[in-house]
């Protein structure tokens, strides 16, 4: 056996390093370390739900989290910038990872860092779903203090009537988490009629809804017979999320969601 054949100056094999700054990965070779901010970017844009060959969706997800907290307690107001930069900017498929270290951020951080990633919610929480899902990934780190109350209060009180309501009927609940429990936890207070008006409807107390229209396009589809829930599609811009589960089943339903646009079904 010529054991001097190993012997090779020109390649360097993966159980080795080529280089004394490089450090060993999850598949027992050696790459060169990533910056803690480039890492940060690669969490908040690809996630970690989908694992690799070398290690679990679990164990990613874990190492991945745990790296996050530590960023978010030393370097809050970098990481909130990075934070509403990427879920803006439309660079990330999906929002959860965005969520979970805005709630990371909002909990763990200095109390300008703190405030900072409050005040950047409504910015990264833009949807009913975004909000439900903020909501359940604070709770994984903290109470509902007063800060977090305000911020959650003012989610509701800025928005556009017409847009809140879109909202309100649009994703009714999601992860657990209704409007009514959002609203029972952050006590938001109304000052002009038609948003009170909403939010008294939300928490299910009977109201007037004029002025509320996708709000009463929702109550009437939910009671009409299969051959006019087209056209109340049409006359209140109802999304398919807003019909009755029996409405769905008939092709003029789906015209007419068709007709209001695609968008109306992301």
């Amino acid at each position: 056996m010529n054991i001097l054949s190993r012997f090779n100056r020109r390649s360097t094999p993966q159980s080795a390093p080529a280089d004394n700054r490089q450090v060993v990965n999850n598949a027992g070779g050696y790459v060169f370390d990533i910056t803690p901010q480039a890492r940060v970017r690669r969490f908040l844009t690809l996630g970690t739900e989908s694992g690799t060959y070398y290690v679990s969706p679990a164990a990613l997800t874990a190492d991945n989290a745990e790296f996050l907290v530590e960023y978010a307690a030393e370097h809050t107001a970098d990481l909130v910038r990075e934070i509403v930069e990427i879920s803006t900017s439309g660079r990330a498929p999906r929002q959860n990872p965005a969520l979970f270290a805005l709630a990371a951020a909002a909990s763990v951080g200095d109390v300008d860092g703190r405030r900072a990633a409050l005040a950047a919610l409504p910015q990264v929480a833009r949807t009913g779903t975004h909000l439900f899902l903020f909501a359940g990934y604070i709770e994984q780190f903290r109470g509902w203090g007063r800060g977090l109350r305000r911020a959650v209060a003012n989610w509701y009180l800025d928005k556009p009537v017409d847009a809140l309501a879109f909202q309100a009927v649009k994703y009714r609940q999601r992860e657990g988490w209704t409007h009514r429990d959002l609203l029972r936890l952050s006590h938001p207070a109304a000052t002009e009629d038609e948003r009170r008006r909403l939010l008294d409807w939300i928490c299910g107390r009977a109201t007037e809804l004029d002025g509320l229209a996708v709000v009463e396009g929702f109550q009437r589809a939910q009671t009409a017979p299969a051959d006019q829930v087209p056209a109340l599609v049409r006359e209140y811009r109802l999304g398919w999320e807003m019909l009755p589960d029996a409405a769905l089943n008939t092709p003029e339903v789906w015209e007419a969601l068709l007709d209001n646009g695609i968008r109306r079904l992301r």
